[in-house]
């Protein structure tokens, strides 16, 4: 089952953010990896959430406009180097990392990463052939 990155775009002021944090919070949906990127107007955030469904319900119902799209959630050797792992297959399939950032967890000695890119299934394949360790929906509940 995919991971789903939920995106949307706030002002860059103070409280923007919390606004949205606050709306999640009471709907108890808990924010498993984000990031936010300050160099667009508006500032662009993406987050991976226990229930991406519910988020997006409470956050249009709310008025802000949100996007979703398929991520990879991928284990990285805990070690320097370790990056390099994903990395490598990813540049032999000619794949473009779009973004890229942690997952709040630490899982086995693993850094545990997000990752969007431009062409998803290609992505998966050679991940799968390097023997990349992927995850799917359990990582919501970690």
């Amino acid at each position: 089952m995919p991971i789903t990155q939920v995106s949307i775009a706030v002002d860059n002021s103070p409280g923007s953010l919390y606004k949205v944090t606050l709306m999640l919070e009471k709907e108890q949906i808990n924010i498993k990896a984000i990031m936010a990127a300050t160099q667009l107007s508006p500032a662009q955030v993406h987050m991976i959430v226990d229930d991406p469904k519910r988020a997006v319900t409470v956050m249009r119902m709310n008025g802000i406009t949100v996007t979703t799209k398929e991520v990879i959630a991928v284990a990285a050797p805990d070690h320097p180097g370790g990056l390099n792992a994903i990395l490598r297959p990813l540049i032999e399939a000619k794949v473009n990392i779009d973004a890229l950032y942690p997952f709040i967890y630490l899982k086995n000695d693993e850094a545990i990463l997000i990752l969007e890119v431009d062409k998803i299934i290609e992505a998966k394949e050679i991940l799968k052939k390097y023997w990349v360790k992927t995850y799917s929906t359990e990582i919501y509940k970690s």
